[in-house]
Formats: C-alpha cells, structure tokens, sequence
C-alpha cells in the first residue's frame, strides 16, 4: 500500500512537470506561442549539432593520431620488409655466385628428375643456358652424361651419397657425386661432376716417374749383374776358338767350331738385349721431342735384327721386311727412345709369331711396315703372316698380366704389349689396336696426333 502511495505521488508530480514544462508555449487563453517553439527547437537543434560536431572533432582527431600511427607502423613495416628483402637478395646473389663460380658442374633435379638447378660450368660444358633447360629432364638435355636414370632414382630412394669414378684412360677423368636433399625441398638430388683428369694425369706421372726410376735402378743393376758373364763368355769363346783353331781334330773340328760360334752369338744378343733393358729404363723424359718416326722406325728394325735371333729356328734378319713410307711425312712431338721401344716390341710380337710357323721356297716370311699421313695424325701399321691371334688373346694383349678380367692361360706375359699400349694411350695420347685373321695375318694400327 506504501508503495502505491508513493507511486502515485511520483505520478501526479510528473504530470504536474509535464504541464508546467508546456505552459510556456502557451498564451494566457490556451493558443500556442509559435515562436517560442521555433526558438525553442531551433536552439536544441543547435545546442544537438554543437554537441555531434564536438564528438565528430574529438573522432576525427582519434582518426588523424590512429592514421598517423598506422602510418607509422606501415613505414616501418615496409622498411623491415625492404631490409629483410635486401638480405635475402643479397644471400641468394652470394649463394648463386658460390654456385656458378665453382669449377665443378652442378645439377640440381627434382623429384620427377626435372632440372631446377644449372651452374654456369653446366652450361661451358654442354653449352646449354639455364632458361633452356630449367624445368626439363636432364637426359634431355644432357644426354652424354654418363648416369642412368636407375643410378639416381636409386639415391632418391636409398636416401644415401653415391660416388662413381668414370675414366677413358689417357684421355679423361671424372668423379661424379650424387646426394639426395630434405624430402620436403623441391629439388630432390644434387648431381656434382668434377673433371680431375689434371689431377689424375699428375699422380700418375708423379707414380709413373716412380716406377721408372726403381726400374731404372733394377735395370741397371741387372745389366751390371748380367754383363759380367757374358764377358766372361766372350773371353773364354775366344779363347777356346783359338786354340780349336790350332788344334788338328780331324773331322770334329769344323763341328766344335760351329757350335762356339753358336754360343758366341748367343752371347753377342745377350748383350744387345741387355744394352736394350737399359735403353728402355732410360728412355722416359718429361719434355717431348719433336722427331720424324720413319728414322726411329729404321733404328728398330736395326735393333730387332740383334735381338731377335733362334738359333734352332728363324732369325729377324732372315724376314724380308717390306717398308713403305709416305713421302714427305711431318716431324711430330714425342719420345723417341719410347716409340723406339713400342716399335722392337711388336716386331718381337711379330718375330716370335713368324717363327711359330713352318715356311719353304713358296711361302716365306714378311713383316710390312706402312708409315703414313691421314688428316691431322699419323698413322703406323704393322702387319705380318705369322701366326694369328685367337679372338681372347686380341682382347687380352693390352692388358697387364695381373688384370683382373685377363686370361694368362691364353695370353702368356711374354707375349703382352701392356706397356707398349700405356706408352702410345697415355705418354702420346694416341690410340693402339690390332686385327688378326687367317686370310690376312695381324696388323697392329697405331694412330698418333700431329701436334
């Protein structure tokens, strides 16, 4: 009831406001003050507007300092962007300049075998600019390259480095790497080539040179060892010749003097072949000479002719050895005393052949040596109708005795040219083959380069 009250009260005090707040519009009968109400309304409409235009200054104002911190704020945005922009150009420019100013090819392949990467020694090698073959297949572009697409998909799967060696001997030398990337990275595999035939060429000169000078070193000690008796052989020949000179013993005489000039030309190409050893030991130097061959030729079949004698067989001298050089034949660098040696080599080959077989009036033994000029190398040719070579030994004969894919039962190691082969392949960078049949004997080709 209280509440009632009070309410009510409220009520007729508002009622009592409500009609006093209109009365000032009214006039003492009632009518309505009109320009009351105007002035009235149009200062509330005014009174309104200050009051949204104070609030429209006081956002504008947030607006103008909230821009300028935004503005701020972008323009150091924009300035950490450019920097960190800058310092990843600047990585990436030192990266790619680390990757093309190596002296090694470098590939990079992704998944799908596709190149994504291609140094600038890539492209001297295979003379292909990188905006050709970016996004291409590799064996598309680079067919040459002496990998399989198994060998590399076998890394990408393995996860493991692959490291294979590829060498044409005498010529060129390679060491090829494969590593797979994060799997996550778009390249997959990075393929590196790196030519090390200088590197090779000079170990195996710095060994080769080794060896020479330990064979060097045994040849001479050998000849030493060997000449002693020989000397003692000649002396006591002579002497025995002498005296079986002067002795009468009838019809044996003439028997006993053949057979000390046998032992005494035995002794004789001991000694040429002892002379021959040491020449050899000698006959490597580091500086090539420049020479005509058909001279150097001649001295070996003079050389041959004192070495290779069978005193229950043929002797070189015997052979009708047929030459035939072409005229006017260009001088060419070299090592003589090597080729020297290559030559008395395969006229050994040639001697051993030849007297293996049985001749008569109708069918004698030849050797024919050809000497001639064919673009820019010459060409040396070898050939003789003593016994062929089997089809094993043709593969066999360039082979060290020890290799592993060699025969010994097929091809003795006398019968060998490996060092012969090492000398035109390695010391001339030329090349060396031979061709053997029934209808047309053997022929050993050598093919040396003019400069």
């Amino acid at each position: 009831m209280r509440q009632a009250l009070v309410f009510s009260a409220l009520a007729s005090l508002s009622f009592s406001a409500y009609a006093d707040i209109f009365a000032v519009f009214r006039e003492e009968d009632g009518s309505t003050r009109w320009q009351y109400v105007a002035n009235t309304s149009a200062s509330v409409l005014i009174l309104t507007l200050l009051v949204v235009l104070f609030f429209l200054i006081r956002a504008h104002l947030r607006a103008v300092r909230s821009n300028r911190a935004l503005t701020e704020i972008k323009a150091t945005l924009e300035e950490r962007v450019a920097d960190r922009t800058a310092e990843l150009q600047e990585r990436e420019a030192y990266i790619a300049s680390i990757v093309n100013s190596m002296p090694v090819m470098l590939i990079g392949l992704n998944q799908q075998l596709e190149i994504t990467q291609w140094n600038k020694k890539a492209e001297e090698v295979t003379g292909r600019p990188l905006r050709d073959v970016i996004g291409t297949n590799l064996w598309k572009v680079y067919s040459a390259i002496t990998l399989t697409e198994a060998q590399v998909k076998a890394v990408l799967e393995s996860g493991e480095t692959m490291n294979i060696k590829h060498a044409q001997p005498g010529q060129y030398s390679f060491d090829i790497t494969l590593y797979p990337l994060d799997k996550q990275d778009d390249t997959g595999i990075v393929i590196l080539i790196s030519d090390v035939t200088k590197q090779v060429n000079a170990e195996n000169k710095l060994a080769e040179r080794d060896k020479v000078s330990a064979m060097g070193e045994l040849a001479s000690a050998m000849v030493y060892d060997i000449s002693l008796p020989i000397n003692s052989i000649f002396a006591r020949v002579s002497s025995a010749r002498q005296e079986l000179e002067a002795a009468d013993l009838g019809e044996v005489k003439e028997f006993l003097l053949n057979e000390v000039e046998a032992v005494r030309q035995s002794a004789q190409q001991a000694t040429a072949i002892a002379q021959n050893l040491l020449e050899l030991a000698s006959s490597h130097h580091n500086d090539k000479q420049t020479a005509a061959i058909a001279p150097i030729m001649d001295h070996s079949i003079e050389l041959a002719s004192h070495l290779f004698t069978d005193p229950q067989g043929l002797a070189f001298r015997q052979i009708n050895i047929r030459r035939n050089y072409a005229a006017n034949l260009p001088e060419i660098p070299c090592f003589p005393a090597e080729l020297a040696q290559v030559f008395v080599r395969l006229m050994r080959n040639a001697f051993y052949a030849l007297n293996a077989k049985h001749w008569d009036d109708n069918n004698k033994p030849w050797i024919n040596i050809e000497i001639s000029e064919f673009y820019d190398s010459l060409w040396i040719k070898l050939a003789h109708n003593g016994k062929c070579l089997t089809e094993e030994e043709q593969l066999d004969i360039f082979q060290p005795y020890f290799a592993m894919n060699s025969h010994p039962e097929t091809c003795p190691v006398e019968q060998r040219l490996s060092y012969s082969y090492f000398i035109i392949s390695h010391h001339h960078r030329g090349q060396m083959v031979v061709t053997s049949d029934e209808q047309n004997g053997t022929c050993f080709n050598i093919q040396l380069a003019l400069v």
